[in-house]
């Protein structure tokens, strides 16, 4: 009795088990973005204002950023027009999911570089870099130093809602 109770307990739990691992195929990312890095880029800043900032390309990207272009298939980098500001904006998306934590990694050290840049000079803007956002949602990394933050986080994650 106590072994036939057992073998249906275990084969109950076994089938609870396989029916919570099943699903309906739906993948349970964020739905991806219909506009590009720079429209993203754009509209967040329409959203939330920013003091001036321009784009960073090229051999820019791999000096300021420790990155190889190469590796995303779009981004938008928005760093300060004058140095006294750290806000920046930055929307890359990566070609090869396997390349996602080099871009983090990557952030991460430009984080940093903002963070001793600042550390002696601006304390209101060291705070800033002090407290920057990094997220990755699927392909796309994101990185943000504003006084706003979690404003600019919210645009941002409007861009990935399925509509």
């Amino acid at each position: 009795m106590k072994k036939s109770c057992a073998v249906l307990l275990a084969f109950l739990l076994l089938s609870l088990a396989l029916s919570a691992c099943g699903g309906s195929g739906a993948s349970h990312s964020a739905a991806a973005p219909k506009l590009t890095a720079k429209q993203m880029a754009d509209e967040m800043a329409k959203q939330v204002e920013q003091p001036k900032l321009v784009d960073l390309e090229g051999d820019m990207v791999k000096k300021m950023y420790h990155l190889d272009p190469a590796l995303l298939e779009d981004y938008a980098i928005r760093t300060p027009l004058m140095n006294v500001k750290t806000n920046e904006i930055a929307i890359l998306k990566v070609k090869d999911a396997a390349n996602v934590p080099t871009v983090e990694a990557a952030v991460k050290q430009r984080a940093s570089d903002v963070q001793k840049q600042f550390e002696t000079y601006h304390r209101d803007q060291y705070e800033n870099a002090k407290n920057y956002k990094l997220v990755t949602k699927d392909n796309y990394v994101l990185f943000l130093i504003s006084e706003n933050p979690d404003a600019l986080l919210k645009a941002y994650d409007s861009f990935f809602v399925a509509k």
